[in-house]
């Protein structure tokens, strides 16, 4: 398989590491960053801020855009908005970047993890057999019976792109009287059945980090269609400061969390040539399909039936009792300098959450060790399409 993935990769140079996920630069954004520095407002206030969330609200579909530094800042205050408070317990994937059960820390909440299905997302069948078997009502708040604590939120997280079945687990949600909110950190682009993801619940958050889809350099989004959620939250990301002509009064204690105006040109940017940055990682993704079609031992994470996926990463599942294979294919790969990477560890398996209650997570440490993530950039598509010819006129002039 190592031998085989090398050579789809055409991977012949030693020299460049071939890396999991680059930006994607066309060169306009030189143009943007420079007109957002000769206006001399490079901070959290500007036109490009209002742009760019004017710009991410036609992309998405949500009414409403709240910028801001990061992505684990947008889901702490998705969580913040939705009600989450000290000692309320919020559902979650255990399978997940750690920033989705540190935001839940950050409002003194308790993550709570429950098992996902085999595209790695919240598995609507499993999480309706746990709340009915673990979970009851007292003054309409769904209570864990062991901890007596509320239920308060599910944080979904549509894993590498892939979106979760979002109709069940907004039904669920619903009969059990929980906040849902989403972490599409990852899913940009993604749609469930033709409407982009981000803004099914409450609230949610996407992200523009470097590896992201698209790249601000740092920052993220809170995407909703309530106006009032919309403006608590632009509240509470903005110190919660009071409007006022000249003085400086704040009516609670709030976060520093807005995007720089800096950070938003390089969105805009970006956005310009989005559409084509999501037709190359499709190209890609269809790629990879074809090209791991004939290997018996592993196999290319596909997006649900249900769903148009962004395929933020590309990634391989291993066959059932190869797990031990993938730490000798991850070293392997990056000795040939092709930068892959396994799942990130399960979160009830760290030392900071090992207390946190938890469901029978069976299929997603059934599923941890046979993660393999494959090199994903947009760019790499061009690269691989010049490769492949480039070897045809070698091959044809040989003949």
């Amino acid at each position: 398989m190592i031998e085989r993935l090398i050579e789809i990769l055409n991977k012949e140079d030693d020299k460049h590491p071939l890396a999991l996920h680059e930006p994607c630069f066309d060169g306009s954004e030189y143009q943007y960053i420079k007109q957002c520095i000769d206006s001399e407002c490079v901070s959290s206030i500007g036109s490009f801020v209002t742009r760019f969330e004017h710009k991410l609200s036609t992309i998405t579909k949500a009414k409403y855009v709240i910028a801001t530094i990061n992505g684990t800042a947008a889901l702490h205050t998705c969580l913040l908005v939705a009600g989450v408070e000290p000692n309320h317990e919020v559902l979650t994937s255990p399978l997940s970047f750690i920033a989705t059960s540190n935001a839940i820390s950050y409002c003194g909440a308790i993550p709570h993890f429950v098992d996902v299905d085999n595209h790695l997302n919240i598995d609507p069948q499993r999480l309706q057999d746990y709340l009915s078997a673990e979970c009851h009502f007292q003054d309409d708040y769904c209570i864990n019976k062991q901890t007596k604590r509320v239920i308060k939120a599910l944080v979904v997280t549509h894993v590498f792109g892939h979106p979760a079945n979002m109709d069940e687990l907004l039904e669920l949600c619903e009969r059990y009287n929980i906040e849902l909110v989403e972490d599409a950190a990852q899913a940009l682009g993604s749609t469930y059945k033709g409407k982009p993801v981000g803004h099914f619940g409450v609230a949610g958050a996407i992200s523009f980090n470097g590896n992201k889809v698209i790249t601000t350099g740092g920052g993220g989004a809170l995407l909703t269609n309530s106006k009032r959620i919309a403006d608590k939250a632009k509240h509470l990301t903005t110190t919660g400061k009071v409007s006022h002509p000249w003085r400086y009064r704040h009516d609670c204690i709030a976060y520093n969390y807005r995007m720089p105006n800096l950070n938003a040109a390089l969105g805009l940017a970006q956005l310009a040539h989005f559409p084509t940055i999501l037709q190359q990682k499709r190209k890609l993704a269809e790629y990879y399909i074809e090209h791991f079609a004939d290997i018996a031992d592993a196999c290319i994470l596909k997006e649900p039936r249900f769903a148009h996926s962004n395929y933020w990463l590309n990634s391989v599942i291993l066959e059932d009792g190869l797990a031990e294979l993938r730490d000798h294919i991850l070293e392997t790969l990056a000795s040939k300098h092709i930068l892959c990477r396994p799942a990130w560890d399960l979160h009830h398996t760290l030392a900071i959450y090992e207390q946190c209650p938890r469901a029978n997570l069976s299929n997603a440490e059934n599923l941890f060790p046979r993660i393999v993530s494959l090199p994903s950039s947009a760019n790499l598509m061009i690269k691989l399409q010049a490769a492949n010819k480039e070897r045809a006129n070698e091959d044809s002039n040989h003949c």
